[in-house]
């Protein structure tokens, strides 16, 4: 089964119920934002996870396990994005990259921030002028390696 459609009928049956990333994060005890990344097609279920997503919104064996397979990350979103506030997220990086870049090697040294080892955490702050986005992504520094 294409990933696609795992996730359209993942979508959908969340609508149906009226659940949102948080119900679902609950049940397999992860966070709303990992959970969201993997249903969305981005990461991997473990088979009890999946199970356990399968019977909360309904789905059919074939797609609880594919949510199990190793996916083709990346692959979902084109280049450059087209929608809005993805595109914000590609925007902020081509205007605040470099400095992002140059303030990490100055705090760390050479090296990358892992996505692999990763958390993100998404907040909503009230705010008399308009409420705020508070977007974490907190990764491992990982050093290049001389040999």
């Amino acid at each position: 089964m294409e990933r696609a459609e795992v996730t359209r009928r993942i979508v959908e049956a969340k609508r149906k119920l009226g659940l949102k990333w948080i119900d679902i994060a609950s049940v397999i005890d992860r966070s709303e934002a990992w959970t969201a990344t993997a249903l969305l097609g981005q990461g991997t279920l473990t088979n009890e996870e999946s199970a356990k997503v399968g019977d909360l919104l309904g789905l059919d064996p074939e797609t609880v396990a594919a949510l199990t397979v190793i996916p083709y990350r990346g692959t979902t979103v084109p280049m450059p994005p087209t929608d809005p506030l993805i595109y914000r997220f590609y925007e902020i990086l081509l205007v605040y990259g470099p400095a992002i870049k140059d303030l990490i090697h100055e705090k760390f040294g050479d090296g990358i921030m892992s996505a692999i080892d990763y958390e993100m955490d998404i907040q909503r702050v009230e705010d008399p002028k308009g409420d705020r986005v508070v977007v974490t992504l907190n990764g491992k520094f990982l050093t290049y390696k001389k040999w």
